[in-house]
């Protein structure tokens, strides 16, 4: 067994993935840069770090379940929604998460709601941060089989250790008191301790006739709003103005 193949083996027996990949390719370029063994070392421990912090920053990205589209430097600007460039780099600086605070992104659908969520969920978790993104309707059923199925009682625990929870068009649906009770104990729980983002086409007054339960709605209003930016989102729907055809060279129909 050569040095090279010893080190290797080494390497993996420390589960030093990165070091050993680069082991050669890094120990020439040292070699005709003449580089110290102290330089050799460091040079290696940061391909080791680099390499575990990606696959971190993968491993918490596909934990987050984020929807397809979420980068925001790819936002287009020159669509017109109420939000100015200014505010969502604001937002992006993510102070706000470490103040508690919450933000409901409340508009019509089609104005950018889930893109802009997601991108600041992507952003949280690429500056360190737990974060999640998940549909109001997985999110009820989260809470209905969390004491049932192992997959729902891991997630549930996700939830409850995030620094910050998307909830994707709540409110979209009816649900019944049950669900209801559910989903305003765990808004109890993390209020205070953990940020929300949370997209709607209703505004917070609406809430009480999908609830059906004026007293709850004002309970969880009240748990959601004590710091909360709430940012109303207009224009017509972007899929729309932009929305593609089968056909090619086929002009657009208004509908």
């Amino acid at each position: 067994m050569t040095k090279t193949e010893l080190i290797r083996e080494q390497c993996k027996q420390l589960n030093l993935t990165a070091m050993s990949t680069h082991l050669e390719s890094v120990v020439a370029q040292a070699e005709k840069n003449q580089t110290s063994y102290w330089e050799l070392i460091k040079m290696l421990m940061e391909k080791e770090i680099n390499f575990r912090k990606e696959k971190d920053l993968e491993r918490r990205t596909v934990q987050a379940r984020l929807p397809l589209s979420y980068n925001l430097d790819l936002y287009d600007f020159t669509v017109s929604n109420g939000l100015e460039k200014g505010q969502l780099n604001q937002l992006r600086e993510l102070h706000w998460i470490e103040q508690n605070f919450n933000i409901i992104l409340m508009g019509p659908s089609g104005t950018g709601k889930t893109y802009i969520a997601a991108g600041l969920c992507f952003d949280a978790v690429e500056k360190g941060y737990r974060a999640y993104f998940m549909t109001m309707e997985n999110l009820v059923k989260v809470l209905k089989m969390k004491d049932i199925t192992r997959k729902a009682a891991v997630e549930y625990k996700r939830i409850m250790k995030s620094h910050l929870l998307v909830i994707d068009d709540i409110m979209m649906f009816p649900v019944t008191q049950q669900d209801a009770v559910s989903f305003f104990n765990l808004i109890n729980d993390l209020h205070e301790r953990t940020s929300l983002i949370i997209t709607t086409n209703k505004s917070p007054k609406e809430w009480a006739d999908v609830l059906k339960d004026t007293v709850l709605t004002t309970a969880l209003l009240d748990r959601i709003l004590y710091r909360c930016e709430i940012i109303k989102l207009t224009g017509n729907s972007y899929r729309m103005q932009y929305r593609k055809n089968i056909f090619e060279n086929k002009l657009s129909t208004n509908i």
